[in-house]
Order: C-alpha cells, then structure tokens, then sequence
C-alpha cells in the first residue's frame, strides 16, 4: 500500500464526500499515556489515542466455519473510523479479488477486469443504499468495518473482567506488549454503544455469534505508543467458528481515498 489511494479505472466522482482525507484537526499524535498502567487502564489509554490518530492501514484475514460451511476473506488497505467511516481494501473472499470502497454511506466494488466484462466496460459497481430498521441510511459493510477497526476491538476488550497482562514479546522490529482477554458477545457488543448505531451493533453481533459463537477468546498487541498493531479474535460454537487476525500500522498516516469517476461506475442492479 502506498500513502495515497485512489481506486483504479476513475478519479474523483463529482458529488460531495466522494473522498476522504486527513483534516487539520486530525493530525496524528502519540499522546501521552496514562499513568493508570494496568491492564484497563492501558486500554482507555489506547482509545484516547485512537480518538486522535482517527485512521490506519490495516492487513487481516478472517476465516470461519458455520454449518459445514468453511468461508475465507483476506486483504489489506486503509481505513478512516473517524469523523465518517471510510475504508479502501484491496481484498480476496474465498479465491476470488476485488477492491472494495467505501464513503460513508456508499461503496464500490470491483476496479478490475471481471468486473469491467460483467458491467460491459465500467470497472465499479456502486451498492444499493442501505437502510436500518428506523429507516436511517447506513454504512454498507458494516459488519467487516467494525471487525476490522481498532476502536471496536479496544472497546470490547475492555469490557471482559478477566484481561490480563501476559508479558513484554517482539513483534517484528518492535517490542509490543500482549494482553489477552475472554468476553462474551453479548458484552464485547454492548461496549460499542457509544461507538457503533443500533443497527451497527445488530450487525457486530451477528458477525461475531456466527457457528453458535457465545464467548470471544482475545489477543492484543499494543505498542510503546498504547497503539493496538495486533489483534487475534476467535470464536468456536456448537455449529462452527471463526479465526481472526488484523495488523494495523501507520496510524494517522496521509491517506486518502477517492470515489470512482461516475463515468465507469454503474448501479447495482442496472
């Protein structure tokens, strides 16, 4: 991944929140980190900064089972949690690659040569809105979003009783401290209600209770910065379970994800 992202085949759409980039007021920092030194107090030290630093490159793969059905997702990219929800991905599900964006409450998918044949030469196709049950629009994707951002995975975390602190361990170049935690669903989803709309949590939880999944096992790596560069998430239920790990680096970097051009975008559906 390179510092600026564009999606391939277009450049900039015309409306307005077509692209995302950094702000003045969302310059990265590293703080300063809390005195409070035990384990939660590491982690609210972490969402302090994830408050500031706002965005980061990210590289996962996610693989679970559920009624003797095995699925598989890997990729990598950039993605903004905040002031709005924005990711670019360059990403494989189950053997087959794409490129996903997504602007709030838009995406494409494709920027490729299969898609381009499908669509009769336009690269992206742009998702039909998506609406909760109040009727307000939503994020799309929302469900690998919130798996893959920081925010989340700190919040939730930190609401498991029994988070520990297993020791000092490199990680690559670096000296990362490892945290390790259990938490049910029910609770992991619960910490999110300052993050995370109804329809946002509803859709968290179905992701995380895939298998008959009721009890999440948690690893975290954190930097000399209280940054999370690491997370190992899995479940296993009476019908299945998943396995899943993100790495994230570069935060608050100058990234900025674009829109395609209209003229090589097509909506879903036509």
């Amino acid at each position: 991944m390179i510092g600026t992202l564009a999606a391939c085949g277009g450049g900039a759409g015309d409306q307005p929140g077509s692209s995302a980039s950094p702000s003045a007021s969302a310059s990265p920092s590293e703080g300063s980190k809390s005195a409070d030194r035990s384990p939660h107090g590491v982690l609210v030290s972490s969402e302090q900064g994830l408050l500031t630093t706002r965005r980061a490159k990210i590289s996962y793969q996610l693989s679970s089972t559920s009624a003797g059905r095995s699925d598989s997702e890997s990729g990598d990219g950039v993605l903004f949690w905040a002031p709005r929800t924005v990711m670019q991905l360059q990403r494989t599900v189950d053997g087959t690659s794409s490129q996903l964006i997504v602007l709030d409450t838009v995406s494409y998918q494709g920027g490729d040569a299969a898609t381009a044949a499908r669509l009769g030469g336009r690269h992206w196709e742009k998702s039909a809105e998506v609406t909760g049950p109040d009727g307000r629009t939503e994020t799309p994707f929302a469900q690998l979003i919130d798996q893959l951002n920081p925010q989340v995975a700190v919040a939730g975390a930190a609401a498991a009783a029994d988070l520990q602190l297993l020791g000092e361990e490199k990680l690559g170049e670096s000296t990362v401290q490892h945290y390790r935690a259990t938490v049910s669903v029910a609770d992991y989803v619960a910490a999110q209600q300052p993050l995370l709309t109804a329809y946002r949590q509803q859709q968290l939880a179905t992701a995380l209770s895939q298998g008959g999944v009721t009890t999440l096992d948690l690893d975290l790596w954190l930097n000399d910065h209280d940054q999370l560069v690491k997370l190992e998430r899995s479940g296993q239920g009476g019908q299945g379970g998943f396995d899943e790990t993100v790495l994230f680096s570069d935060y608050g970097g100058a990234f900025s994800v674009q829109a395609p051009a209209e003229s090589d975008t097509q909506d879903a559906g036509q």
